[in-house]
């Protein structure tokens, strides 16, 4: 697969500087129409088409965000974080098998972007497969050990499954460092904490 062109010199630079000075004054409508003429002189490029597919899904446009990163992906089917936004966007959209792929296919290709370990995690909640969801959901906190979202969708998945004892675990780890967290999980499954001493 060819790679697109690579811009180089001051137009680029102008034109990004155009854009985004045209964001900072709310102009969201001229930036896309900026990002668009970009496209038309240098087609595929990364930072062009993940620019305009931040901005469509900003405006709530998420098919044309989607379908700017499948472009991306198509063009660079190594960029992981490509293929975590395309899966972000489909997970959003309801499209379900198709943002696991996009997940694994970033996970695979960045086994340490904790945040495709996360989507993929939640994906798998979403089409009842909890207990592939725990094994995404350790791997995040296996690289986010500090962050109180895989941990909670972790807790959530052991009491779908049936698994108090697993969940009652991760409450008590998060007692050590998110209280808020794992009090909001005690409220939602009756889970007890630690005994105040």
């Amino acid at each position: 697969m060819t790679q697109p062109p690579r811009p180089s010199g001051f137009e680029f630079l102008w034109g990004k500087w155009r854009v985004q000075a045209l964001l900072v004054f709310g102009q969201r409508r001229q930036a896309l129409a900026a990002l668009d003429g970009m496209l038309s002189r240098w087609p595929g490029n990364r930072y062009l088409l993940s620019s305009r597919a931040n901005l469509h899904a900003q405006a709530g446009d998420l098919r044309a965000a989607v379908t700017d990163l499948r472009v991306l992906v198509g063009l660079l089917p190594d960029d992981a974080h490509g293929w975590f936004n395309l899966g972000f966007l489909l997970e959003q959209q309801g499209e379900l098998a198709e943002a696991e792929a996009a997940f694994r296919r970033s996970a695979e290709l960045s086994p340490k972007l904790d945040r495709a370990w996360y989507g993929l995690g939640l994906v798998l909640i979403r089409q009842q497969r909890q207990r592939e969801a725990i094994d995404a959901l350790k791997r995040n906190t296996e690289l986010q050990p500090m962050s109180p979202y895989g941990w909670y969708q972790l807790a959530r998945a052991h009491m779908d499954l049936n698994e108090p004892d697993e969940a009652q675990k991760i409450v008590l780890h998060l007692e050590g460092f998110e209280p808020k967290v794992a009090a909001q999980l005690k409220r939602e499954t009756g889970l007890k904490g630690r005994t105040p001493s």
